[in-house]
């Protein structure tokens, strides 16, 4: 019997919900296939007809303007058919259920759900409950996951460092309220990196946080010493109940990224944040903006790899 709620019978991707679970030949086929629509953004025609006359509807009940965009750029190159609603000034706001909301769309002939949500899970519930011929991606769900950026990170850190099996790779900052820092933690490890390193303060880090298989530094110059890849996470201060730091200015002090700490890590290391980036509190301008920096790469692949994943789930 088949338990993981992504796959369908014949084990194919069906939803992506989360990297959790996912076995290692799917991830490599999400990150091949991206690598092969890399190439599509550098075309004078960039659009390609393996979604037309499919409808993609991107349901963001929380606030994104990087990701929406790029899914919604991502459906488009591949031809489909963009509804992006306008949650807040729907029926949400009128009292309709959220399944309600999906049983409507999906009235409406909808293929593929994109889902944002502030409630962890939620996307897992729709997933349980549209038709077979229905795809769901998770855009990210509270405190959970958020598949789509950790692949693209994924594909990322590959572009530059060619293999996972050799690289010491270092999560740095708010790792408690973060979806990515789980998501990429599973990537990670699923894909061969021997040693996942996160560095935080005792505040900022989930309890038990070493049964994920990372260890854990409170301290940057122990923990980035021999890195390769550092990935720099928000302060989601959103997601706080009350005073997890003292200042931003003295988690700077301590946590932010400057060049000197920089130096503290391998001197071919690249500097990653899945952003919003908050300047000067987590990372300084002169390393974001530096040629360690593969930050826009980033958001630029992106693109190549939710591309990878609509066109891998209409497939199948």
């Amino acid at each position: 019997m088949n338990r993981n709620p992504q796959l369908n019978k014949h084990g194919e991707l069906q939803h992506l919900l989360t990297t959790e679970g996912l076995p290692v030949s799917i991830l490599l086929h999400i990150l091949d296939t991206a690598e092969s629509f890399a190439g599509v953004t550098e075309r004078e025609v960039k659009k390609i007809p393996l979604l037309r006359g499919k409808s993609v509807f991107n349901l963001f009940f929380e606030s994104s303007t990087r990701t929406r965009t790029t899914f919604e750029i991502a459906a488009k190159r591949l031809s489909a058919d963009v509804i992006n609603l306008n949650i807040a000034a729907s029926a949400q706001s009128k009292g309709e259920t959220l399944l309600d909301t999906v049983n409507n769309l999906s009235a409406m002939h909808a293929d593929m759900f994109v889902v944002r949500h502030l409630q962890s899970g939620a996307a897992h519930m729709i997933a349980s409950h549209v038709r077979p011929e229905i795809h769901v991606i998770n855009a990210g769900d509270g405190r959970h996951a958020h598949p789509t950026q950790a692949l693209l990170d994924m594909f990322t850190i590959r572009r530059y460092k060619k293999d996972f099996h050799n690289l010491r790779v270092a999560i740095v900052g708010d790792i408690l309220h973060s979806r990515v820092a789980r998501s990429q933690i599973h990537a990670l490890t699923t894909l061969g990196v021997p040693e996942v390193r996160v560095i935080a303060p005792k505040t900022l880090l989930p309890s038990k946080v070493e049964r994920l298989g990372v260890r854990v530094y409170h301290d940057m110059v122990q923990g980035l010493k021999d890195i390769d890849v550092l990935i720099m996470l928000r302060l989601q201060n959103e997601r706080m109940l009350g005073a997890s730091l003292p200042s931003a200015e003295e988690y700077f002090k301590y946590y932010g990224l400057t060049q000197e700490k920089l130096s503290l890590a391998k001197q071919d290391a690249i500097v990653m944040h899945p952003g919003p980036m908050n300047r000067g509190v987590e990372i300084d301008s002169a390393v974001a903006d530096g040629k360690q920096s593969v930050i826009l790469s980033q958001v630029t692949f992106g693109i190549a790899v939710r591309m990878a994943v609509m066109s891998i789930l209409a497939g199948n």
